[in-house]
């Protein structure tokens, strides 16, 4: 029987009754390049570290573990991990994507992946239709649910049927609800990536991407590459993953809590327009969230009157953090349009519902009530500088 989730965050089942460390609970960092050899053919198991380094082997079997995938790897970025995923296709492969991805993968795909010869066609995948879109030369499709920043939710059971049925990967970025709340290939996917620097991390000091897998055809080919091209993630950094995962299920539950009640009040202000967080019955995929995950998460995103308005929020926050970054235990709010999504045209901006009146927040583990206190205070101090009081 597997063990619960929190129990595999802190203990990695095969490891259990063996002293290989000196019985150290937290596990050694290996900072070395080498290592040495008795004689030819008598290796300890390591050769060198971009192959292969203890720390990082640990940490690729919990992720793996978490995400129930036969092999993990440990990149330098989650960037870096699309980056080396992309690896696995050739010139001439076309992908669907996701319209409302993260604008770091959308700049990948457009300015690297195309010019390597890949084709790319992108779609809602909430409501679009996929299977229409599968060419002869389709290899995967490639979502991120919830999504980036407008939390569309897309059905992975289904598309998992759809990519099965024309031979084809699904590739699930799971950065926003982690391995705590969702196990995409639990669900049918075959590919998952992370952004570790977000909620695996959780404390904003440090930088790490996965890519886990559920196929060995992919693990072959990714163990090549990665061996080949060296952006294993450094030791000191695995093992400050290591450390944040050791928490996950408590942070995100906190985190959880704060953003329902922050999503509520939003919900409550007249100067904003729409708060777009899957966990509010009323959002189209609130249903489909509830059949695929274990939760909803702590990003919301939420659209106010003007741009104006949002421009004086991101200027009188304080505790709350006007920063470009998610999943840590401080809250940080961020502005899409000049940020995370600078590089996408405004014309796709826009037609994903990004504006520049958009906020994106990552909820953290703060008291609630004084987050709410901050905003409540933001709210009032710019209604009475935009409109000489307010708004009723």
């Amino acid at each position: 029987m597997e063990r619960g989730i929190n129990t595999r965050c802190l203990h990695l089942e095969e490891t259990e009754g063996k002293t290989d460390n000196y019985g150290a609970l937290s596990y050694p960092i290996y900072q070395t390049a080498t290592y040495a050899h008795a004689g030819v053919g008598k290796r300890t198991g390591y050769d060198y570290s971009r192959l292969q380094n203890p720390t990082r082997e640990q940490l690729e079997k919990v992720v793996a573990s978490l995400e129930g995938g036969i092999d993990a790897f440990a990149l330098s970025s989650g960037m870096a991990a699309i980056t080396l995923l992309m690896e696995i296709f050739k010139p001439g492969d076309h992908i669907i994507a996701e319209a409302d991805l993260y604008g770091g993968s959308v700049r990948l795909f457009d300015n690297v992946s195309k010019k390597n010869g890949y084709e790319f066609t992108y779609l809602n995948c909430s409501r679009d239709d996929i299977e229409g879109a599968i060419k002869e030369n389709t290899k995967a499709v490639y979502i991120e649910t919830p999504t980036n920043p407008m939390m569309n939710v897309s059905d992975i059971p289904k598309i998992a049927e759809i990519a099965k049925r024309h031979g084809l990967y699904l590739i699930v970025d799971n950065t926003f609800l982690s391995p705590y709340f969702q196990n995409p290939l639990k669900l049918g996917a075959d590919i998952v990536i992370h952004s570790g620097t977000k909620f695996l991390g959780g404390h904003n000091d440090t930088l790490a991407g996965f890519i886990v897998t559920s196929s060995e055809e992919v693990q072959e080919k990714l163990r090549f590459i990665i061996k080949t091209t060296g952006a294993g993630l450094a030791p000191f950094d695995c093992w400050l993953i290591l450390r944040g995962i050791k928490t996950l299920g408590i942070r995100m539950e906190r985190s959880q809590e704060n953003a329902i009640k922050i999503a509520n009040w939003l919900k409550e202000q007249l100067v904003v327009k729409h708060v777009y967080y899957p966990g509010l019955q009323e959002h189209p995929g609130y249903e489909i969230m509830k059949k695929q995950a274990r939760g909803f998460g702590s990003m919301l995103t939420f659209q106010l009157e003007s741009k104006e308005f949002a421009l004086s929020v991101l200027e009188k926050v304080r505790m709350i953090k006007f920063a470009e970054s998610l999943g840590g235990v401080e809250t940080l709010i961020t502005y899409p349009t000049t940020q995370t999504h600078a590089d996408v045209p405004k014309e796709i901006r826009e037609r994903n519902g990004i504006t520049e009146a958009t906020l994106r927040l990552s909820v953290g583990i703060e008291d609630a009530q004084d987050l709410l206190d901050e905003f409540e205070k933001v709210f009032a101090e710019t209604e009475e500088e935009l409109y000489g009081g307010k708004k009723s």
